[in-house]
């Protein structure tokens, strides 16, 4: 009976099964790309994982600025492996640029490049940049929808501190310059191209 009356009384952790919730982000964000002739404003919603660093989600923010488009949205994040970023889509609902962050494995990149029109990888992490260019390079330059290139190091440690719960920010593109501003800071991000395209369609 006593061991019974334990049984009962021992408490039940829940906390292993709950999923851990999203932290909502807003951002007015005013791009101003003269390289494409692209001016407007975007209120955007980030949904941020708890794992994702103040780093990945600006440079998410980046990569949106740098492809903005009223198509454009961001994926599910983290918790999705199958899912870019970033995505636009046709109004057949068809993939026109799948867009990744960071260094995602190879082999979902090129399996990206059988899925969509134009793939664009925007990595960041100083050194481990290289050993992942490194290690994917070979098989990556074969994928002619493919671009990579590479926020520095110091870029995406200078954008993190532009994190906060609701953001105003502007990004102006000129000549492959991009200036990220908040109002009171202002990031210059001078990207390194390691692989550009070779053919879209």
């Amino acid at each position: 009976m006593s061991r019974q009356v334990r049984e009962r009384k021992a408490p039940i952790n829940y906390t292993a099964r709950m999923a851990l919730k999203s932290t909502i982000f807003k951002v007015d964000l005013s791009v101003a790309d003269i390289d494409r002739g692209y001016y407007r404003d975007h209120a955007l919603t980030i949904a941020r994982h708890p794992s994702e660093t103040d780093a990945r989600m600006m440079v998410r923010l980046l990569a949106f600025a740098l492809h903005a488009n009223e198509s454009l949205a961001f994926g599910r994040g983290l918790s999705t492996d199958d899912e870019p970023d970033l995505c636009q889509r046709d109004l057949t609902g068809s993939i026109e640029k799948w867009i990744d962050v960071g260094l995602p494995d190879e082999r979902e990149v090129r399996k990206a490049c059988g899925r969509a029109r134009e793939v664009y990888v925007l990595a960041y992490g100083g050194r481990a940049v290289e050993l992942w260019w490194q290690a994917a390079r070979e098989k990556l330059e074969r994928q002619d929808r493919l671009a990579v290139s590479e926020v520095p190091i110091e870029a995406s440690t200078a954008l993190a501190p532009l994190a906060d719960r609701y953001m105003r920010l502007q990004v102006t593109i000129q000549e492959g310059h991009v200036f990220v501003a908040d109002g009171a800071t202002s990031v210059s991000v001078d990207l390194r191209v390691l692989k550009a395209p070779s053919a879209t369609r």
